[in-house]
């Protein structure tokens, strides 16, 4: 039976990965500047804990230039997967309506907010959200788990809730985040748990589905 300290510290913990996951959308703060009081709250429960960003994987000094091709490939070949492989497949199978894009319909053909979102795209997708899911939701489920299943079991629970996260895409737009979440946290683990390759891969990611929106194709 996990003692007394152990069961004040999981709660504690799932208390403040709610509060990070579901801040962003109480719609309290002006578009996305939730980012800078989430990111603070983050900052403060790891140095509680005697950490910092460095300690899940963000810091200046573990940038790797290989990150930026490696990253930047391994986001590519997610993206080309899940679109022309994964969903026409599964489209078979399954019937699913097409993603919920209406949030970006200001994006298409308007080169002012195409600059606009895709920096967003690079600063909350890209920073943000690898910070909050793949390095500090990611980690802290970790340690609260059974040592001989944390790490696959922390995966598989970040991918479902960077997919709920995505809500507002509709399922199939779950369904790409759930896989593609999957695929920035492998990579991260892959290059010994270095966020510079999943920023670079989620937002090269991002950086293509926001210029097919752009130029019309979705």
């Amino acid at each position: 039976m996990p003692s007394k300290n152990k069961v004040v510290e999981i709660i504690y913990t799932l208390a403040t990965i709610a509060v990070v996951f579901v801040v962003p959308h109480l719609g309290l703060l002006p578009m996305f500047t939730y980012v800078i009081p989430v990111l603070l709250f983050i900052w403060f429960f790891l140095k509680r804990a005697r950490e910092n960003f460095a300690s899940i994987g963000f810091s200046a000094k573990r940038f790797e230039w290989s990150a930026v091709y490696k990253g930047s490939l391994a986001g590519i070949l997610l993206f080309c997967f899940l679109q022309w492989v994964f969903f026409p497949l599964l489209s078979k199978i399954v019937p699913l309506e097409a993603a919920n894009l209406q949030d970006f319909n200001a994006v298409r053909h308007h080169t002012g907010m195409y600059i606009f979102v895709l920096c967003m795209g690079w600063i909350v997708g890209g920073i943000y959200e690898e910070i909050v899911f793949h390095g500090f939701i990611f980690s802290r489920l970790e340690k609260i788990l059974p040592r001989q299943y944390a790490t696959v079991i922390a995966i598989i629970f970040t991918a479902l809730l960077f997919a709920v996260y995505h809500y507002q895409l509709g399922i199939s737009g779950m369904i790409n985040a759930l896989l593609a979440g999957l695929g920035y946290q492998l990579i991260m683990l892959r290059y010994k748990r270095n966020g510079w390759y999943s920023f670079f891969a989620h937002g090269i990611f991002d950086t293509i589905g926001i210029t097919c929106i752009y130029l019309g194709y979705w």
